[in-house]
């Protein structure tokens, strides 16, 4: 969540209230309750451990592991996260585990904001033996059972000694999915890179092996890393180079890649695996599961997978099932299917066969002409209104975007937006009266679009609300608008030439990623 100038306004405000906010007045003259301020009493809220600017020190003298919330009370990502960070608190408290939570309302405590370079809500920090200089940036997931798993990791050894074939054959069989690493020496710097990875990857059981009797049941003769699954191939094994060592790096992305099934089938539970799988491509096979015939379309579909692991993620989505939710995201209904999309996860580029051909082959060769280049994006567009140029505010879809914001005979401002956006439905009635407001000018054009049912070639939305500035002139130039949202505040930036007073002039634009403004905005992932 980004709040730029809003947030420096908050920090001011605040920094300016605070006596007023922590005491109270009396015959004229502010009291101040200054032992509630100067306390270094810890208290809790549901578990989670109320951390200010007085007790902070304390905290971390009396707690091992602390997991701090920096939060601002106005973020609704803070709000969402609230609950599972509360249920978490609890879960570690009732295994009597060392690891503890801890919270900071950054917009208060503005002096440990800065200390600890806060400039997003929530940010998690990790502070570990009372070491305040260096916190360990929290990296799983944001729910209970990633809070919890990503602590207990922290809290114990991040891998499972095995030391006979016994526990190893127990530990191996306990789970769909484990790692097992196997090390002539364990004190080696290929086994603590391997524990590093272990630490990360809290969602997949690690095991490690330095026993000899090990080494010859499993068939192996170097420090190897195995991964065992009760899916597709059953074990791969990733022998660890004796000149190189292990990248942690590579070793994770390795083991996210072939951690997954060969295709995956797109639910409520497997989609967080998905999405955090770091797979640059997904190729998408949408089938309705109740027709036998589109349901046998899988056979090719799986027999094109095997050649792409690791660069492509093969996905079945059910479109009379939990496939539902994401057809809008595609502009497609469940009538649509069987149909295929290979997605761009880094820029949502979506990419469609002109004539769907369900053969391994087939799809095979689609896809290595994406990858190669050769294949355009199939871009999102919705019909425009019938009206969509008389209005005050124009409404512009994919295929009218071009011809009206590349206008060189018009400075265009256009509004990017989500319609279950939050923050873009606060400033509509802004953007209404700014429509009103300049609607006799010829030269100006006041527009939105709804990036989520339209996409431009070369322009990624990936915040909302998303203002671009298209001045008049050759070029095609664009500027990102990144004032406050307001309408005296737009009126300045057009009659500027699309640049605030304290704003660097405009430049030539090359393709870039709109960003949002630096106020609130709504990241393109809660769709």
């Amino acid at each position: 969540m980004r709040g730029g100038g809003a947030r420096l306004v908050w920090l001011l405000v605040l920094a300016w209230l605070g006596p007023v906010l922590r005491g109270e007045e009396k015959d004229g003259e502010m009291v101040v309750e200054e032992d509630e301020m100067l306390s270094d009493e810890l208290g809790e809220e549901d578990g989670v451990l109320v951390l200010h600017e007085h007790n902070f020190a304390r905290a971390l003298s009396e707690h091992r592991l602390l997991l701090v919330e920096f939060y601002a009370p106005w973020c609704g990502h803070c709000q969402r996260l609230a609950p599972a960070y509360t249920q978490a608190a609890e879960a570690l408290r009732n295994e009597s585990s060392p690891a503890r939570l801890g919270k900071v309302d950054a917009m208060a405590q503005t002096a440990l904001a800065k200390e600890f370079g806060i400039t997003s809500y929530p940010t998690l920090k990790l502070f570990r033996d009372g070491n305040r200089t260096h916190p360990i940036d929290y990296t799983g997931r944001m729910d209970m059972k990633g809070i919890v798993h990503w602590m207990q990791r922290r809290a114990g050894p991040s891998a499972t000694l095995l030391q006979d074939t016994d526990t190893a054959s127990t530990f191996i069989s306990s789970q769909e999915l484990v790692v097992v690493g196997f090390f002539k020496d364990l004190r080696g710097k290929a086994a603590q890179t391997f524990y590093e990875v272990a630490m990360e990857m809290v969602d997949v059981p690690f095991g490690v092996a330095e026993a000899a009797e090990l080494f010859q049941a499993y068939g192996l003769s170097a420090d190897t890393i195995c991964l065992f699954k009760k899916f597709d191939d059953g074990r791969m094994d990733f022998p660890v180079d004796p000149a190189q060592g292990l990248d942690a790096a590579e070793l994770t992305q390795l083991l996210r890649a072939h951690s997954l099934k060969l295709v995956m089938e797109f639910t409520s539970e497997t989609s967080d695996q998905i999405f955090s799988a770091k797979i640059p491509h997904h190729m998408l096979l949408f089938l309705n599961k109740s027709s036998s015939a589109q349901l046998a379309l899988r056979d090719g579909f799986q027999a094109a997978a095997g050649a792409f692991r690791g660069k492509v993620l093969f996905v079945v989505v059910d479109v009379a099932g939990d496939g539902a939710k994401v057809l809008n995201f595609f502009g497609m209904t469940p009538a649509d299917a069987p149909t295929m999309r290979l997605v761009k996860m880094k820029n949502n580029r979506k990419y469609r066969m002109e004539q769907d051909s369900f053969s391994d082959t087939a799809i095979s060769t689609f896809i290595q002409a994406v990858l190669d280049g050769k294949v355009k994006p199939h871009l999102l567009s919705a019909e425009p209104p019938e009206d969509w140029d008389t209005r005050a505010v124009k409404v512009l879809v994919g295929q009218t975007f071009e011809q009206v914001a590349f206008d060189e005979t018009k400075n265009v401002f256009v509004k990017f937006y989500a319609p279950w956006c939050s923050h873009c439905q606060e400033m509509a009635a802004a953007w209404e009266e700014l429509g009103e407001l300049y609607k006799d000018h010829e030269d100006i054009i006041i527009a939105e679009l709804d990036a989520t049912a339209n996409e431009m070639e070369n322009i990624t939305i990936t915040g909302f609300p998303t203002l671009h500035y298209f001045p008049a002139g050759p070029g095609r130039k664009m500027v990102e608008f990144k004032g406050s949202r307001d309408v005296e505040t737009f009126s300045k930036f057009l009659e500027n030439g699309g640049m605030l007073p304290e704003e660097p002039p405009v430049v030539p634009r090359t393709p870039k990623n709109g960003t949002g403004s630096k106020e609130q905005s709504a990241s393109r992932d809660e769709l």
